[in-house]
């Protein structure tokens, strides 16, 4: 009975950060009860319904949403209280580690995950996100973990990140290249009309007539552009 029971109450399988931030926000005022109405201005719905999840099987609210002492210790907790709270509520609500042969000073990743999935029944993404919840959570608790399973831990979610950390420091290079810039910038405060004066080519007396009378044509168009009539 309380097999099919446990099965029903599945382990926190919610990302850590999303459960810490929703800790840390409660430090602002801890309502009377933790439902839709309090989270829906934060939390997608899945998101949200994840969460009650894992507040319900940590024993951090109570069957109708309402936070437990618990809840409420671990919000006021400061220094190494939080710490000693947070190993009670690793204790209490994975307990069924502590009555297996699973040691987490010496077990791998594959026993953890294991034991996960013999015990509620998992799909193995569900055991993998369930595990990485309960590594993060016993970490901050100070529990002690294998490396042979924070190693294994990091490798599957990221690593170090230094791979992904210089493509993207060569993708952001690439984007800060220099361009080559006009070897004349144009002046501030200069219309463009006295600007192509400047740039119109000198008179030449030894020109054709032809090109003279072009030459006075253009000349003129742009003065009356920058000199317009009636203007002073």
């Amino acid at each position: 009975m309380n097999r099919n029971r446990r099965r029903k109450r599945l382990p926190p399988y919610i990302s850590y950060r999303t459960f810490q931030n929703f800790i840390d926000r409660l430090q602002q005022g801890i309502p009377a009860r933790i439902d839709r109405s309090y989270w829906s201005d934060r939390l997608s719905g899945s998101t949200g319904t994840q969460l009650m999840s894992a507040l319900r099987y940590l024993g951090l609210i109570d069957a109708d949403a309402a936070p437990t002492d618990q809840l409420k210790q671990l919000v006021s907790a400061k220094g190494e209280q939080r710490p000693e709270i947070l190993r009670q509520i690793t204790y209490e609500a994975f307990s069924f580690l502590l009555r297996s042969p699973f040691d987490s000073r010496t077990a791998t990743y594959a026993q953890l995950e294991e034991a996960f999935r013999n015990t509620f029944e998992l799909t193995d993404s569900v055991s993998r996100k369930c595990v990485k919840f309960f590594v993060s959570l016993a970490s901050d608790a100070g529990m002690p973990l294998s490396p042979f399973i924070t190693r294994r831990l990091r490798s599957v979610h990221g690593g170090t990140g230094t791979k992904l950390a210089t493509k993207r420091r060569g993708v952001k290079a690439s984007r800060n290249l220099i361009i080559p810039q006009a070897l004349e910038e144009t002046p501030t405060g200069i219309s463009w009309e006295k600007m192509l004066l400047t740039k119109f080519p000198a008179f030449d007396l030894t020109w054709s007539d032809e090109v003279k009378l072009k030459w006075f044509e253009a000349f003129y168009k742009l003065l009356e552009r920058e000199f317009p009539k009636g203007k002073k």
